[in-house]
């Protein structure tokens, strides 16, 4: 990645052991920079920290109303959940009232993140399905759409309907015409831009406008910050630092070390990468800079388990610290 800048050292006692690289971006709903470390116009692929732009269409399409869905319904549509039961319970349900099951879902099998469900599977000796994918509740927006529409089954087809709507919606928000896109875990089309741009998108969630697009972003980013541990779940970082912020940030990690964050009160958008991948650099680097605005309180113990945290061995030593450059 070209011109990154430390963003986050690993110390162990005296010596710093790791160095993560990368970019981070502040700007306002215009699109102008309020702060940056790196390279803004550095291209990525935001991965699953753009799943509210790629919920858009749910809304503007009309088929969130149609089928009545709660807030709850619009913050699994945005999430990266772990597979417990309280988010594959409300996936089924959803599914189930579009007459959709499992079969339906074009993402794979993933055994659950949650503790509980998994040693559930392990112990009935059952493999995991398409419902415990961290993506399903996305999926699960994107097959309403399609019902909604009348569209094909083959929705995460880059040339599909329903996929091309999601790039027009992340070319308008981003404000620049997408390079192209990478297939993602789920199977779904992942449309490349720039850190800017992608802070961009975010900003315009927190100064949403009174349009259509608008008024479908200002109810998602309202659904995330009113329903955080369906966004992830127990113990995730996007889970309990929206919990320790009490609804005023949205927040959303993507793989790779992408994380973003949407700032209603302040009208602005937050977008970062870490070069090498690693999500202990970007969950230290997004805490730092929601604390560095004033949104995350320091002392938090949801801040302080990822900003300047202590690294203990396995006898509970502390060995050294996770240190942010921001």
């Amino acid at each position: 990645m070209s011109d990154a800048v430390p963003l986050v050292e690993v110390w162990r006692g005296d010596f710093c052991e790791s160095l993560h690289m990368g970019h981070a971006v502040i700007t306002d709903a215009s699109g102008q920079i309020v702060e940056a470390w790196g390279n803004p116009d550095e291209v990525i692929l935001p991965r699953s920290s753009c799943k509210m732009v790629q919920a858009l269409p749910l809304i503007t399409s009309g088929a969130a109303d149609r089928y009545h869905l709660t807030e709850e319904h619009l913050a699994l549509a945005c999430a990266s959940h772990q597979g417990a039961a309280m988010h594959t319970d409300r996936v089924q349900a959803w599914l189930a009232d579009l007459d959709l099951g499992n079969d339906d879902l074009c993402c794979g099998p993933q055994m659950p993140n949650d503790e509980d469900a998994k040693i559930g599977l392990l112990k009935s000796d059952t493999s995991p399905c398409r419902y415990h994918n961290n993506c399903s509740g996305k999926h699960a927006g994107f097959l309403t759409v399609n019902t909604h529409l009348g569209l094909g089954p083959d929705y995460v087809d880059p040339k599909h309907p329903l996929q091309v709507s999601v790039r027009e919606a992340i070319e308008d928000l981003t404000g620049m015409d997408s390079p192209g896109y990478g297939i993602d875990g789920c199977s779904a089309p992942n449309f490349a831009t720039t850190v800017q741009g992608l802070a961009r998108a975010m900003a315009q969630f927190a100064s949403p406008g009174s349009d259509a697009t608008g008024k479908a972003a200002e109810r998602l980013t309202s659904a995330m910050m009113r329903y955080p541990e369906l966004v992830a779940g127990t113990t995730r970082s996007c889970t309990e630092l929206m919990q320790a912020m009490r609804g005023r940030v949205a927040i959303k990690t993507g793989a790779e070390a992408v994380f973003v964050s949407i700032l209603p009160e302040k009208g602005l958008g937050v977008a970062l990468k870490i070069a090498d991948g690693a999500t202990r650099a970007s969950e230290c680097a997004i805490a730092a800079i929601l604390v560095k605005l004033g949104v995350l309180d320091p002392n938090h113990p949801a801040t302080q388990k990822r900003l300047n945290a202590p690294i203990p061995n396995w006898d509970g030593i502390e060995t050294g610290r996770l240190k942010s450059l921001i």
